[in-house]
């Protein structure tokens, strides 16, 4: 029986658009962490690739996996399915390397839930402002109004799940948020807990509710 230490699993959610898969990324590059890539049934973007960003499927094939129980997490997102492979995660994970997942509150939920042997640290990111969201959004999705404007419908149910989360950090600054986020998973796996200012956070999501 092998004794290499089992990897964890750290997770980022967001409500759309407040960067958290940049940050995924950002953390993947600079340290030691395996990027969970999910199955969606949804199109890739411009700048996506296939087997690198997401596994582009079909709905009926997604479904399939599902009923042949092969996710670890899955849910329905803007009218699209989202899937974290369950042999691949737990294949990792057990060969030593920390897996990172980009995801939404559902999945995270799902995860949790499971009860499983690997330890897992959650963190929910949020933006500086519904202003800069919806820029972001913009930005994103090519000047699509329309789906800028879905998605900001959303967000008010979406950021109601921060108090969810082991971690909550505002994305106004990318590499302060980076830095936040890379000390707290650092003094986690020391088993040395930090305390965030939990108030501040709440008056934070009052502001970008109104």
């Amino acid at each position: 029986m092998s004794d290499k230490k089992e990897g964890i699993i750290v997770i980022l959610s967001s409500p759309s658009g407040a960067g958290k898969t940049s940050l995924v990324k950002e953390i993947s590059s600079k340290n030691n962490f395996s990027i969970s890539v999910s199955h969606t049934t949804r199109k890739p973007r411009s700048n996506e690739t296939d087997g690198s960003d997401y596994f582009f499927v079909k709905e009926e094939e997604f479904k399939e996996l599902i009923f042949n129980k092969k996710f670890l997490e899955y849910a329905k997102v803007f009218n699209n399915y989202y899937g974290s492979s369950k042999d691949v995660v737990f294949k990792k994970l057990d060969n030593g390397e920390n897996v990172i997942f980009d995801i939404d509150w559902q999945g995270t939920e799902q995860i949790k839930q499971k009860k499983l042997k690997y330890k897992i640290i959650t963190i929910f990111i949020l933006p500086p402002s519904r202003e800069e969201l919806y820029n972001r959004l913009l930005n994103r999705d090519l000047n699509d109004e329309k789906n800028a404007k879905e998605r900001m419908k959303q967000f008010d149910k979406d950021v109601m799940h921060w108090k969810n989360y082991d971690l909550v950090v505002i994305n106004d600054n990318f590499n302060k948020c980076y830095n936040n986020i890379i000390k707290y998973i650092n003094l986690e796996t020391k088993n040395i807990a930090e305390i965030y200012n939990r108030n501040d956070i709440e008056n934070h999501v009052l502001g970008l509710l109104k």
